[in-house]
C-alpha cells in the first residue's frame, strides 16, 4: 500500500521521490501553452534546471492518448541517440499511474521561447537559417530506428502491441480517431464511412515504408524553442514528444508545414538533405502518404475539441480553420497524392 497521501498534489510527491526538499528549490514556475499534461519548471539551488510533467486525472480523451508519458519518455530516450543539445534529457521518469508518485517525467530544461512568440524579421536573416538548422535536427532524428524487436505505432500501445507493418499500424491509428469521431459525434466535412473508404483506397502506398523511424508528429512552432539575439538565433529545444510514434518520417512534414506545403520550404529541405545524405524526392507515392498524414492530424484536431470541451466558439474556430484543409487532403489522397 502506498504511504503517500492521495490528496497531495503530484509535484510535491515527485520532488519528494527525487529527494528534493523545500530548501533545495530556487523557484517553481508553472508553464502554459500545452493542452494535456501539467508542466512545471523547477530550478534548484545548485543550478539544476528541470521540467516536470504529470498527466491529468483520467478524463474523456481520444483513444490514442492513453499513457502519453510512455511515448514522451520513449521519444527523448531514442532522440538522445541522435545527439544534439536541443533535445531534453530524461532525468527520471515513472510511467505507471498506479505508482506511489503517480506517473511523471522529469527532464532537463531547454533555453528559449516558443518559435511563434519570437519576432523574426527579414533584416536579421534568422528565419532561413533557423529553418535550415531545424531541417538538420529533424533529419538526424529521422535516422533513429526502433529496436529490432519493436515495430510500428505508439510506444504506449493504446491499440495493442506494436505492429509488424506500417500499413497495419497506421490503419489502426486512423480507425481509432474515426471511432472517436463517431463516439463524440464530431463535426467532419464528410461522413465517417466516406473517410474510411478514402483511407482504405490509398493504404497500399504505406507499404513503401519498411523502417520504423522516430516521428515526433507535433513539430509546430509552439514545440520549438528559439534562443539567442537577433541575427544569431538558434534552436534551443525540441519539446513535447508525447505524440511520437515509430513510423514514416514523412509524417513529420505535416506539422512542420502546418496548413502549408513542405515542398515550398527550401531552407528546411536543404538542412534535412544535409543530415540525411540525400534530397527528399517528392514522388506521387510520397505525396499520397503525405496526404494521408495530413488527414490523420486534421481529424485529430477536429475530433479532440469535443472531449476537451473547448466551447462552441473555439470549436467553430477550429472547424473553420481545419475543415478546408482536411477536405483538400482527402481529395488529394483519393487522387493518389
Amino acid at each position: 500500500m502506498s504511504d503517500q497521501d492521495p490528496a497531495t498534489p503530484p509535484l510535491p510527491r515527485v520532488l519528494d521521490a527525487l529527494g528534493v526538499g523545500e530548501r533545495d528549490i530556487a523557484s517553481i514556475v508553472p508553464l502554459t501553452g500545452g493542452t494535456y499534461n501539467t508542466v512545471t519548471r523547477v530550478t534548484l539551488a545548485d543550478g539544476r534546471d528541470w521540467v516536470v510533467k504529470t498527466p491529468p486525472p483520467r478524463t474523456a480523451a481520444l483513444r490514442y492518448e492513453r499513457d502519453l508519458l510512455v511515448n514522451e519518455v520513449a521519444f527523448y530516450t531514442a532522440a538522445a541517440r541522435a545527439g544534439g543539445p536541443a533535445i531534453p534529457r530524461v532525468v527520471r521518469s515513472e510511467t505507471d499511474p498506479a505508482a506511489e508518485t503517480g506517473a511523471y517525467l522529469v527532464m532537463t530544461a531547454r533555453p528559449g521561447r516558443p518559435w511563434h512568440e519570437v519576432s523574426l524579421t527579414a533584416d536579421d536573416g534568422d528565419e532561413p537559417r533557423l529553418r535550415t538548422e531545424l531541417g538538420r535536427i529533424v533529419g538526424q532524428l529521422h535516422g533513429v530506428t526502433g529496436a529490432a524487436t519493436s515495430g510500428f505505432g505508439y510506444p504506449a500501445e493504446p491499440f495493442g502491441p506494436l505492429a509488424p507493418t506500417w500499413r497495419f499500424a497506421f490503419t489502426a491509428m486512423t480507425e481509432a480517431v474515426l471511432a472517436d469521431a463517431e463516439t463524440y459525434r464530431a463535426r467532419l466535412p464528410y461522413p465517417v464511412g466516406h473517410i474510411r473508404t478514402v483511407l482504405a483506397g490509398a493504404a497500399p502506398v504505406l507499404d513503401e515504408v519498411t523502417r520504423p523511424a522516430l516521428v515526433h508528429f507535433d513539430l509546430w512552432p509552439g514545440n520549438l524553442l528559439v534562443t539567442g539575439e537577433p541575427g544569431a538565433r538558434t534552436i534551443g529545444g525540441v519539446i513535447d514528444g508525447e505524440r511520437m510514434f515509430w513510423g514514416d518520417p514523412v509524417a513529420d512534414f505535416v506539422s512542420l508545414a502546418l496548413f502549408g506545403d513542405i515542398e515550398r520550404d527550401r531552407d528546411f529541405l536543404a538542412g534535412y538533405a544535409e543530415a540525411r545524405g540525400s534530397e527528399v524526392e517528392f514522388t506521387d507515392a510520397l505525396r499520397a502518404r503525405y496526404a494521408l498524414y495530413r488527414i490523420y492530424l486534421y481529424l485529430i484536431m477536429l475530433v479532440e475539441t469535443v472531449p476537451r470541451a473547448v466551447g462552441s466558439e473555439a470549436a467553430h474556430g477550429t472547424w473553420e480553420l481545419v475543415d478546408p484543409h482536411l477536405a483538400d487532403a482527402l481529395d488529394a489522397a483519393g487522387k493518389g497524392g
